[in-house]
């Protein structure tokens, strides 16, 4: 065990070394800057779009509604990321990652736009009829025949990937915080887990995106109120909170506490990396969910799929991170899913840790949901669509032996398959960005009205 750790650190340390940084946050600057800014701009559009999407058109193909594919998608990224996630960033990059997990999902947001766009654009149907898109097929699709060792890689990395972030690092973290909050045995849980996923993944794409279309809005709702009851409470240490982020991420904290110090480097790098975990932007999973949406316009299920980096990392994380530093717990020395039961715990004695406890327990298993559709949609394209019931068996069967496996080096695993997983997606997101600005620019072209004039 030790030697494949070993083995694993040395990996995990190349992939996420400064060739993933200049991928991740270059190809992600290069498109905000390519596409002026849009997805910024037209933040406010793309909820409109969104609520537009819940009754897809009569003219739209696709197996889900525009809706559903964002609620697949982000039943997939908010998951022990925006928790434990956030939680491990601060206390081993310091306050400071916060603002590069920010910087992440605001160059993030156009690389999850130009996913989305190029998942629709090159999808096809399978032998069975379904809509079946993602990173695969836009290397196939849309670059040729010369980078077709692309879409294979990503497809072998994301199934790989898919038992790693999208199963055993969920039960694991639910399986932890259950037997710390509750005293729930960790084979208990991850057998609970296994039977009530397997009902749902069992029954395809379109059971999961019922399921994660109901339960999603809920889960999401319900946390950040919790959270926002949290800030309130700490409302005063709010200032010293941003001041710390903004400072820190460009100079070294010193070590205080149970806090060993960080260096601005590892500010950037556990914050990049768990910001990438929790958003998904750049991995390449989301436009799996989003190719099988009900519609006939890549960029318009672009400014929709781009809604999901936003709320995730934005929205989600930066309520755990702010509640995590206002409380100071961040110096004690704790990490993960505990560091946040904390920060809650402190602000709501009592009520705080069951709070995180169940909202975890209800993010990993609808990531959970998500990423059963992501890794089968990679096995398939590998194997066929008749080896996908024994991926979905696969699948369920390993749950349980995530939630009893050991947390450090599960985190690792994950880590490492989401940078292999982004390598040829982001590759294949610049050669292709001319055809994302091209569809970009067609399309607001034809959506201006004419002045009039008198």
């Amino acid at each position: 065990m030790e030697t494949l750790q070993g083995l694993v650190t040395g990996i995990n340390g190349v992939v996420w070394g400064p060739l993933m940084l200049v991928l991740l946050l270059g190809v992600g600057l290069y498109l905000q800057i390519g596409l002026k800014g849009m997805p910024i701009r037209n933040i406010g559009r793309a909820f409109g779009l969104l609520w537009q999407g819940r009754t897809p058109g009569e003219k739209d193909s696709g197996e889900i509604s525009s809706f559903n594919a964002l609620m697949t998608s982000l039943s997939a990224t908010i998951g022990t990321g925006n928790i434990a996630g956030v939680a491990t960033a601060i206390a081993l990059g310091g306050p400071g990652a916060v603002f590069w997990m920010w910087m992440t999902a605001l160059v993030g947001m156009a690389t999850k736009y130009a996913e989305a766009v190029c998942a629709v654009r090159y999808r096809e149907r399978d032998d069975q009829g379904n809509f079946v898109g993602g990173p695969m097929y836009y290397i196939k699709n849309g670059l040729g025949k010369r980078y077709a060792w692309l879409g294979v890689l990503f497809a072998l990395f994301g199934t790989l990937a898919s038992f790693g972030i999208g199963n055993t690092v969920q039960a694991n973290s639910v399986a932890d915080a259950l037997s710390t909050s509750f005293s729930i045995p960790s084979w208990v849980t991850g057998l609970v887990i296994m039977v009530l996923a397997g009902a749902v993944i069992l029954g395809g794409i379109q059971r999961i995106s019922s399921v994660a279309g109901r339960l999603v809005p809920f889960m999401a709702v319900a946390y950040l109120l919790a959270g926002l009851v949290v800030l309130a409470i700490n409302y005063a240490a709010i200032p010293e909170a941003l001041w710390l982020i903004v400072r820190h991420a460009f100079t070294p904290i010193s070590a205080a506490g149970g806090f060993a110090g960080a260096a601005v480097a590892a500010a950037i790098r556990f914050g990049v990396a768990r910001g990438v975990f929790s958003n998904e932007a750049g991995l390449g999973s989301a436009p799996i969910a989003h190719a099988a949406a009900q519609t006939n316009s890549p960029v318009r299920q672009g400014m929709v799929a781009m809604l999901g980096t936003f709320i995730d990392t934005i929205v989600v994380c930066s309520i755990t991170a702010l509640a995590i530093v206002t409380s100071g717990q961040w110096l004690e020395g704790e990490s993960g899913a505990s560091l946040t039961s904390m920060a809650f715990r402190m602000a709501l004695p009592g009520p705080g840790d069951y709070i995180v406890a169940v909202a975890l327990a209800i993010f990993a298993f609808t990531t959970i949901l998500g990423w059963s559709y992501y890794g089968e949609r990679c096995f398939q394209y590998l194997f066929g669509s008749r080896a996908a019931r024994f991926y979905r068996i696969a699948f369920v069967l390993a749950i349980p032996v995530g939630a009893m496996a050991h947390l450090d080096f599960i985190w690792l695993l994950a880590d490492t398959f989401n940078a292999l997983m982004a390598i040829p997606n982001l590759i294949a997101l610049a050669l292709l960005s001319p055809v994302v600005f091209k569809l970009t620019r067609e399309h607001f072209a034809s959506t201006v009205q004419p002045t009039s004039r008198r």
